[in-house]
């Protein structure tokens, strides 16, 4: 709708292997920037860029092989764990696939379970934990091996114990990756090599954790808030 601009003059850099959040309150344009990535839509000025390939100059195929996702709710369809986690792949390999569940910290889970691989997990994955669904669609996501690894509110659907233990296998996926972090809890960003600052589509802080805490602006004032509702 032009006439709702949702981002203006934002302009935000992740550099080859690093990890950027972004970070703002609702409806400041995260997860805008996130659909913008996938060419869901494009801008109306300025422009986005890989490698210094405008997005627009290039297939969608070609722009979406490089991207892994690993969303709030990860969707799973109504078949086995080994179908799922292979979905990330054509022609995967066993091992391929046990390879990836390693990494998302699931297989001895899978193994654990009566039919193991073959395991049919229902509708949308109903008959597995919010954590368990989010190691499959992690696991999915490693056995893509994308360049660039999209974390849109990865583990805000999840409870307090969990959301450690993905983040731990989040960790581990973004290794020799350029990770972009859509957050709002601010704890599973602290280790970013950059964390970005909405408010109303406006870029209003940019730097490091303890860099943002010091400045004492927006972000040190979002973190104050979400340490004393957590205490």
């Amino acid at each position: 709708d032009p006439d709702r601009v949702i981002l203006q003059g934002a302009t935000v850099i992740a550099e080859p292997g690093q990890t950027v959040a972004i970070v703002g309150s609702t409806g400041s344009g995260k997860s805008t920037i996130g659909r913008l990535l996938f060419r869901f839509y494009d801008v109306q000025e300025g422009a986005l860029k890989i490698d210094g390939q405008d997005v627009r100059d290039i297939t969608q195929q070609s722009l979406h092989d490089a991207i892994g996702v690993v969303p709030q709710d990860t969707v799973l369809f109504n078949d086995t764990i080994r179908y799922n986690i292979a979905y990330g792949r054509d022609g995967a390999t066993q091992d391929q696939i046990e390879g990836a569940a390693r990494d998302a910290q699931i297989h001895d889970f899978i193994l654990s379970l009566p039919d193991g691989y073959e395991t049919t997990v229902g509708e949308r994955g109903l008959k597995l934990s919010g954590g368990e669904k989010q190691r499959v669609g992690i696991a999915r996501t490693l056995l893509k091996d994308p360049p660039i690894l999209l974390l849109d509110e990865a583990t805000s659907a999840l409870d307090s114990d969990t959301e450690h233990e993905i983040q731990d296998a989040l960790n581990r996926a973004g290794q020799g990756r350029t990770v972009l972090t859509i957050a709002h809890r601010l704890s599973t960003i602290a280790d970013a090599d950059q964390i970005v600052v909405l408010e109303k589509g406006v870029v209003v802080e940019q730097g490091t954790h303890d860099a943002l805490l010091t400045a004492e602006g927006r972000y040190a004032q979002l973190w104050h808030r979400q340490q004393a509702e957590d205490d």
